[in-house]
């Protein structure tokens, strides 16, 4: 079996194009593919066998010419395939570009998305989600553009809070800790510990664990304080 090429996508774009009614020709200027029918704004189409930053280049330049730019890339089959279409689909919504796929052991073109001006959707609950947690956030322990592991969030800020005052009560109720504390859920942080930093005494009762000893020595950076 041979290698596929990008010239292998043209005779199926080509004919599905034709079948459109559209006049169709390769490599006019810097298109790879042009189509034209009657007195409508050229569609172009850029081939390659798959998705690429040099792909998403290429269909934004055509834009200069024409906001009715595709890029076409060879189908595979997975899971792997599916997921980078569904997020390149995306992608190419938000850019103003269409997205064609074609299945080479059968000559299947397939439409994914068209272009036209992209308007997203915002979800209210995400928003408010965000201020929330930008809101109860202490100060700003983290630092822009790491990775999530280690991040510091109001909750870890708020189970720190509840280490802390335990390093320094002993071990305590749990009303009593919410009280000291103003954190309302300290029993059930406790309770669940996450972080593995508590220790349940008795019925209602939390102490201190060796870890989450460890832990009380970051407050000064976690809790904004520094």
């Amino acid at each position: 079996m041979t290698k596929p090429r990008e010239t292998d996508l043209y005779p199926p774009i080509k004919a599905f194009l034709e079948d459109q009614g559209y006049v169709v020709k390769s490599e006019v200027g810097a298109a790879d593919v042009v189509a034209v029918r009657a007195e409508e704004p050229p569609v172009v189409v850029e081939l390659k066998l798959g998705f690429s930053l040099a792909l998403f280049h290429q269909c934004v330049a055509r834009l200069k010419v024409t906001d009715d730019v595709y890029l076409a890339v060879a189908r595979s089959p997975g899971r792997r395939f599916a997921k980078s279409l569904k997020e390149n689909t995306a992608l190419a919504r938000r850019l103003g570009l269409g997205v064609i796929t074609v299945r080479l052991k059968d000559a299947l073109v397939e439409v994914h998305c068209d272009p036209g001006p992209y308007a997203p959707r915002k979800s209210v609950k995400r928003q408010n989600n965000l201020l929330r947690e930008f809101a109860r956030r202490q100060g700003d322990p983290n630092d822009g553009g790491q990775t999530r592991a280690g991040l510091v969030t109001a909750y870890r800020q708020d189970a720190l809070k509840l280490a802390v005052y335990l390093f320094e009560a002993g071990a305590s109720k749990g009303a009593d800790v919410a009280s000291e504390t103003g954190i309302a859920l300290a029993t059930r942080v406790m309770r669940d510990n996450y972080y593995g930093w508590f220790e349940k005494i008795d019925k209602g009762v939390y102490g201190l664990s060796p870890a989450g000893a460890d832990a009380v020595n970051t407050t000064p950076r976690v809790l904004g304080t520094d």
